[in-house]
């Protein structure tokens, strides 16, 4: 039986590891299914294989003391392995290890400096000059994104082919969720390499502004890109919460959000019909977008649609002139502007220009590709996510399980034990879970350095105090999307109930994955407590065209909810206005 919680152990080679950007798509600890069949169990191997596909090292590299060189879990947390990316840094021609922390992992002061971490065969000039080439190749001559439509096309099909669960047997449902191994490695592989070449498109961008003595229009050079998957269902929400201000609909609304569903469905009134036909449609599509949607004991919008139908609530109440498209067709202005201003700096130099074109040609695709590669492993983990459910349902329905999500307590080697004996495992997942959701009360340390502090040394979140900011008061992070904006600030710590945002209130979150993405079109402004130029919450702001500061830190305590408050996304500073 697996060690519970999951605590891997820590290279010693490799000693630095992250909670940020892990914690976008993380937030809470990872489920034994979780860890051994779906996302930990095949993120490690495709992102070893990312790297060295980027040719800056080999398979030799890796600490073979350790299981999980890159994405280890301490507490049952998810951490990136911070000494590896920077060394990805180093071997990379242009780029550097402060680069690396600045764009993957955005503003964390007193994490130990590179240097104090350097090994004699960091530097390697073989390693260098091959990853340089893979520069040139594969991220500055890239020109599509085939691989990744290949890729969407064949997940695509088995979403197509996806059998009706409640058909298939017990043992049917064990080896479905076990059966993904051969797609998500390589999909996860992509993901990763989209990751970096993005990053290091980020880098090349941001260095060509200050080239030219305009630092400042890096973000706009890569704002407006268009055809982000992750900024897709904000559109369709809109679209759906348009319809959703006819009178029929907007009653069944203000009925309220609980069961909502069901009473659309048993709706005869035309104009709900033609609602819940283009709902379900929606449904179909994205049925595997929710909170921490690759955990898959996430509840998602095709699990629980009162999680889209809640933002669609709010949507219904803003303003037609707030559309995405509006906002998007705002910052692609912005985007040709920034773009005209280097241009014409750089005229008369055929060779700078050209290197400027590429650049930023390459810095949108891959933040397409990004995306793009994380969605599609989204979609897979969800077709794990199916059959474990139905397991659990029947698991609840002989009376072995309370609930059916406990099924994820298990760990993958033990499902087909679990089938022979299910009663011999009622008690271990209730223990499991009990330990489970008491983790989430922890708040796991932002950097480990070395040694892994004990668990029972972790703040807990029900502990945690802050002080509040006062009037005239700053926090300062990094600018994920630049813009001024004066609002409201809604402090939300989850995007499970958007109830509380209203239209035109700036949005303040701990971290922020793709289901909150539609949050974004209601608000006015984004601050994320961590963050980067490169994370999530970034990149749809700059598509969807609203101001954004990451590493705000602790911005979800010391930011009092409904205080007045200035967003300066250009700075990357936030100021309280006046109090509550």
């Amino acid at each position: 039986m697996a060690e519970w919680p999951i605590n891997d152990a820590a290279s010693k080679v490799y000693p630095l590891y992250s909670r940020a950007n892990v914690g976008e798509i993380f937030p809470d600890p990872i489920s034994p299914l979780n860890a051994s069949a779906g996302f930990q169990h095949n993120l490690e191997p495709g992102w070893r294989d990312a790297f060295v596909n980027c040719r800056v090292w080999d398979h030799d590299l890796y600490d073979a003391a350790v299981d999980k060189n890159i994405l280890p879990a301490f507490g049952s947390y998810l951490y990136i392995n911070m000494s590896l990316m920077r060394l990805f840094g180093v071997r990379v021609p242009g780029m550097s290890a402060e680069a690396v922390d600045l764009q993957y992992f955005g503003d964390m002061p007193g994490i130990p400096s590179y240097e104090s971490e350097r090994r004699d065969f960091d530097t390697n000039s073989e390693y260098e000059a091959a990853a340089g080439a893979w520069l040139v190749e594969e991220v500055i001559g890239a020109t599509d994104l085939n691989e990744f439509d290949a890729d969407r096309k064949a997940v695509n099909a088995i979403r197509a082919e996806r059998p009706d669960m409640t058909t298939l047997t017990d043992q049917q449902l064990r080896e479905r969720i076990t059966s993904f191994d051969y797609i998500l490695r390589p999909l996860f592989q992509h993901h990763i390499e989209a990751s970096l070449k993005s990053g290091v498109g980020l880098g090349a961008v941001a260095q060509a502004a200050a080239a030219v003595g305009r630092p400042e229009l890096a973000l706009n050079l890569v704002s407006g890109i268009g055809d982000v998957d992750s900024a897709i269902p904000s559109t369709r929400l809109w679209a759906l919460s348009r319809i959703a201000q006819a009178p029929a609909v907007a009653a069944a609304f203000d009925a309220g959000i609980d069961g909502l569903h069901q009473r659309l469905v048993g709706d005869n009134d035309p104009v709900v019909a033609q609602f819940t036909a283009a709902l379900n449609e929606f449904l179909n599509d994205w049925d595997f977008r929710g909170p921490a949607e690759w955990e898959v004991r996430a509840a998602t919008w095709g699990v629980k649609p009162e999680l889209a139908l809640a933002t669609i609530d709010r949507m219904r109440h803003v303003a037609d002139n707030e559309a995405p498209e509006t906002k998007n067709g705002d910052r692609v202005a912005e985007r040709e502007a920034a773009s005209s201003v280097v241009r014409e700096i750089l005229a008369g130099d055929p060779e700078a220009t050209a290197q400027f074109e590429a650049t930023l040609a390459a810095a949108a695709l891959w933040l397409r590709g990004r995306e793009r590669a994380r969605t599609t492993a989204a979609m897979v983990i969800h077709e794990i996510r199916l059959p474990a459910l139905e397991l659990g349902r029947r698991g609840v329905a002989a009376g072995v399980l309370d609930t059916p999500e406990q099924i994820f307590m298990l760990f993958a080697d033990e499902l087909d034990d679990y089938l022979t004996d299910a009663a011999r495992f009622t008690e271990v997942v209730r223990d499991r879970e009990r330990s489970y959701l008491a983790l989430f009360d922890y708040e796991p340390p932002f950097v480990v350095a070395g040694e892994v502090p004990a668990l029972d040394t972790w703040q807990r979140r029900s502990n945690k105090t802050s002080t509040a900011l006062t009037p005239g008061e700053t926090i300062t992070g990094v600018s994920g999307c630049s813009g001024l904006v004066k609002g409201r600030a809604r402090v939300l710590t989850s995007p499970d109930d958007p109830s509380a945002l209203e239209p035109g209130e700036i949005l303040v979150a701990p971290i922020t994955d793709p289901s909150w993405t539609p949050l974004f079109v209601a608000a006015s402004a984004v601050v994320v407590n961590v963050g980067a130029p490169f994370s999530h919450a970034a990149i749809v702001s700059r598509e969807l065209g609203i101001p954004c500061v990451v590493s705000a830190t602790d911005a979800t305590t010391r930011i009092p909810d409904g205080a007045r408050i200035e967003v300066d996304g250009t700075t990357g500073t936030v100021t309280v206005l006046t109090e509550a």
